[in-house]
Order: structure tokens, then sequence, then C-alpha cells
């Protein structure tokens, strides 16, 4: 959806006055005339509201009832491990166009006790059973199908929530799942994002080319009428609150065991696919310490391959050998220095990250000053390098992100996904999710780290954000959706730290997109790309990038989903995303 854009015709006079001007506080951005947060006037507030601020802790995510229910657990004496799955349980029913316990997870997060950054890969693997030349067979033009059973990898997310609890959970597990059950069979009201990405859904779930072995559990749950729920409609969704019944009274065994994982067989044998009750039960989340650069004096940290976390901090190293805060706040300058070193990391991304069970990434070279260096010089100011290409190794859609914080100091940055959207179309019996489409990012190509294999994790686009200063925790972030994940955190970092904007203008701050460099599945690079520059960016910043020969293009709503928590002296700052139907919540 394009949220930022309702305003933009109005004039300015219409929102703004003397007394607005002259509460802008220091930062010189907030008064440019031609710089606006989002789609509203110029010489509105730069951002779309104020930040959320508690001494003893906060929720940020993209579901209202999601972040009230983090907070009652927060209240309740719970960590903010545990405010993160009550957390992602309600979401994983009220936002189900973006996540569920059908998908993986990901983690990064701040131990007060250790004093780390502490990293968790939850990510699952493709079934045993399902060979190399059966995946070709089955695939188009040498790439994997978006939906159907081919796609479908091992659910991560609940064995991650496990994990977690089982190191870092205060309360009771089987009380963390009392929110979503009670949503789940009361009911709530659909809030209009996903409303909208619902009617989507059934439009190309139940389309003839969708390649999906069956839809009907799908209509079943989500469209009993014939039709998705509009916003504000009521919804239900019994099946899976009697999942989570099982999940909370059993544990991790209440989904990779026991009737939950007989039925995902059985489901998967009725239907031709390949997923077994053994390749559930094998699943196991891991724990996986986090890389860091240094961006100016802030230390932000990423997840190793098979995530894409890698990718945020080579784009900050490149951007780092520029002046990028001399260049302007929204300049032409400034975005094009940022998406030249997006193209040059994302060919590095599509050469080398895989599962490192099958492929050891060079990341110590990946992440170097030097190698940085190397490639900001093939940076021009006034033209775009093509093509671009990896870096030569020396020898030898759609995502849910949210985030939690605790009274303790611990900060928990976390992201749940099924992959486009509501993932591969498939719903098990009775169950109530939808199964992702992670599978769908293998590459099928001989020779690459990331070619599809049995047993092995696919490539994951989904990275939490983390940053520190000083050995002590600053930022948890994160800016979901697909490739513009390691974009938006890059810009965020670089919105605060160059050009000095809050959390909330951060966020609200107009992004750019680029797509069409070289993928991980094999696919190769589309030119020079588009260009997508969000409404808000200045129309003089336009004008001068497609001079520099840029293809600029608008963009429906690609330009990701933020939350974000700030750790300041004795309290917390939360903000969250207008382009999303979030809140940001602290006490």
């Amino acid at each position: 959806m394009r949220r930022r854009t309702f305003l933009a015709a109005l004039p300015a006079v219409a929102v703004a006055g003397p007394a607005l001007a002259q509460s802008r506080g220091e930062n010189p951005n907030r008064d440019r005339p031609d710089v606006h947060g989002g789609d509203r006037v110029d010489g509105a507030t730069f951002a779309s509201r104020s930040a959320a601020w508690g001494l003893h802790g906060a929720a940020a995510t993209a579901h209202p009832l999601a972040s009230l229910a983090a907070i009652e657990i927060l209240k309740a004496g719970g960590s903010a491990v545990d405010a993160a799955i009550a957390a992602n349980a309600v979401l994983g029913l009220c936002e189900p166009i973006a996540c569920g316990i059908g998908g993986d997870c990901f983690v990064m997060l701040w131990d007060p006790k250790t004093r780390k950054v502490e990293g968790l890969n939850g990510s699952g693997r493709s079934p045993k059973g399902l060979s190399l030349e059966t995946v070709r067979a089955r695939s188009k033009k040498g790439l994997i199908p978006s939906h159907g059973a081919i796609s479908v990898s091992v659910p991560g997310a609940v064995d991650a929530w496990w994990t977690l609890h089982q190191r870092y959970g205060k309360l009771a597990w089987k009380d963390l799942f009392a929110p979503a059950i009670g949503h789940a069979e009361e009911g709530h009201a659909v809030t209009q994002n996903v409303a909208f990405y619902l009617d989507r859904s059934l439009t190309s779930f139940t389309r003839p080319a969708s390649g999906i072995e069956e839809v009907e559990n799908f209509k079943k749950t989500w469209a009993p009428s014939g039709k998705t729920p509009r916003e504000g409609e009521l919804f239900r969704n019994p099946d899976l609150a009697r999942t989570y019944r099982r999940i909370a009274a059993e544990g991790r065994e209440g989904f990779y065991g026991g009737e939950t994982a007989a039925t995902i067989e059985a489901y998967f044998k009725r239907i031709g696919g390949w997923m077994t009750k053994a390749d559930l039960a094998a699943h196991h989340a891991r724990w996986d310490p986090p890389h860091s650069i240094n961006y100016r004096g802030v230390d932000v940290w990423g997840l190793s391959p098979n995530s894409q976390g890698l990718a945020t901090l080579q784009l900050l190293n490149i951007l780092e050998t520029f002046d990028v805060k001399a260049m302007g706040f929204q300049s032409a300058a400034s975005i094009h220095h940022a998406v030249e070193a997006k193209r040059l990391a994302f060919e590095d991304r599509a050469r080398f990250y895989a599962d490192p069970d099958f492929h050891k990434a060079r990341t110590e070279w990946l992440l170097s000053k030097d190698y940085a260096r190397e490639r900001a010089r093939l940076i021009r100011p006034d033209a775009i390098l093509s093509p671009v290409h990896p870096g030569q190794a020396p020898s030898h859609g759609d995502t849910t992100y949210f985030t939690t914080a605790d009274k303790d100091g611990m900060m928990v940055s976390i992201i749940q996904s099924n992959y486009r959207g509501m993932g591969s179309g498939l719903a098990p019996d009775g169950l109530g999710f939808m199964f992702q489409d992670r599978g769908e990012l293998f590459a099928l190509t001989d020779g690459h780290p990331n070619i599809y294999a049995p047993g092995k994790r696919p490539f994951q686009t989904i990275i939490p954000g983390f940053a520190t200063k000083d050995g002590r925790p600053w930022l948890s972030f994160g800016v979901m959706g697909g490739d513009m994940q390691p974009q938006g955190q890059a810009q965020i970092i670089s919105n605060m730290v160059d050009f000095g904007l809050s959390l909330q203008e951060a966020g609200d701050s107009p992004r750019w997109h680029h797509g069409g460099s070289t993928e991980p599945t094999g696919e190769a690079q589309q030119g020079v790309g588009v260009l997508n520059l969000e409404t808000g960016v200045p129309a003089a910043t336009r004008e001068a990038l497609a001079k520099i020969g840029w293809k600029l293009a608008p963009d429906r709503g690609g330009y990701g989903g933020y939350q974000a928590i700030e750790r300041w002296p004795g309290r917390y700052a939360a903000a969250t995303e207008m382009r999303k139907d979030g809140v940001a919540l602290a006490y």
C-alpha cells in the first residue's frame, strides 16, 4: 500500500504556521522547505508523530494488539524475550500477510548480563526427500516457483521462540500465548494494511497459473465467505487458536512433534509434497555470533549468511568513505553514492551469501575497510557504474519486524516472515497458518554457493538490525521487506548518524529503493536497474538523479516497514512506521 501520498497536493499553509517553524530545534534538516517526512505538505512537522518514551520497557510492532501484548507481558514481569514471543504470536494471527508460525525467524539482542550482542539463526532447511533433480524439473527458466510445495522449507519460528525462552524467559512459556489465543477465539478487527494484502493474496493464490497444489485451506481460513475480510471486519481463527494451545502446553514438541507434525506430514503426502515429521523433528535454531563494522563511531551489527545481514554492513562500509553529511540531506549526491554502494554490496550478496554448512563466505574480507575503499573507488559522482561485478575474493517481498526492551536493559531485535506476503499459498489441514516459500531463494546453477540441496538452508532476506555506541546498546531496529531491508537499515543509520535525525524522523524520512541487482537465485542484474524514490524526495533531487542517468520509477509500497527502540540513560524511546498499521508503546 502507498500511505504517503494523500496530502501531497495540499498547500503548505494548510498545516504549517509560525509556531511550528519555531519548534523544530537545532537540526537544520527540519527547516528544509523542500523535504518532509512522508507525503505530508511542505512545512509540516518532520515526523508523523513523536516517539513513545518510557522508563521500564518498550515495544514497537506492526500491529497495535501485538504492541499491547508485549507491554502486558513486560508489566507482568516478563523479559524482553517473553514480550517478543507474545507479540510474534499475536502478529502471526493479526498480520498473517507478513508472518506466522509457518515461517522463519532471526534475532539479535543485547544481553545485559554478558554485555554483548547475541544472534540467533532460526531458519529452516529444505526437505531431505526433495532432490535437486526434482526441483529443477518443477522449475521454469532456471528459477524455483514462488508458490506451491516445491518452495516450502521447514518453518523455524517456533523453535526460535523456544530457544530464546530457554535462555532468557522469565514467565511460564504457556502464558506467552494467552493474548494471541484470546484474539484468535474472540476475534479482532482487521486493520487496513492487512485487509489490503489479504485481498491481493486471494487473487494471487486462486489464479489458474499460481501453481499451488490446493487453495481450499487458504479460503477456509481467510476467505470462508468467498472474500477476505475488509478493514474493520471481525476475524477469528479457531484453528490457529487450537494450534497455539498445543504449542503452549507441549512447548517445542507441540509444533515439531505430536499431532501438529503428524498433520503436516499427512497434508504434504496428500498434496504430493515432501516435508515429513523427520524433517520437522531435526530442525533446531542456532546461536550465531553477529558481525559488526564501525560507521563514524557507531558499531552496526549484522548476522552471518545464510542471512543478508552482511549487506547492510558492506553498504555502510563503502558509504563511510564519502563525506555524506557534506553532500546534504536528501541530495542527489547522497542518494547516488548510497545506491551505488548498495549495487556493489548486492553483487557480493548474490555471489557469496549461502548456508555456511555448505559454503564458507570470506566474511573478514567482505567486511574489511580496505575492501570497502577498493569498492568505493569504483563509484563516480557524475555517472553510473555499469555493469557491476562482485569482488574477487583473495585465494586461500514480506516480513514483520518488531522490537522489545525491558527494565533490565535487554533489547530484542527480531524479524519473522513467511516470505512473499503470506508465503507458499499452502495451509495445512485445520492448523490455521500458512507455510513459507523460502525455498524459492535457492539457486539452480551448478557451482553456485546457494544451489539447492536437500537439508540445506536457503539464502534469507530477513535481518534484524542493532547498533551500539562505546560498548553500550543504542539502537534496536529493522526495516522489513525483502531486498529493501539492508537498503532501509543503511538509510536509517545514515539519517541518524550523518544528518542528526531523531528516532521517529529517521523512519519517516522519504526513502529510496533500488531494484535490479543480481540475485542469490542466479537471476542476472538488469542493466543499472530501477531507482524508486518515495514521494517527499525533493523535485530538484529527482531531476539531478535523472540527469546522472538513473531510471526513476514510482513504487506502490516497497519501501519497507520500520520499528525501533533507542536506549537513553534510564529510559527508552520507541518509534514505529507510518507505512504500516503499527504502534510504539513504552511505560
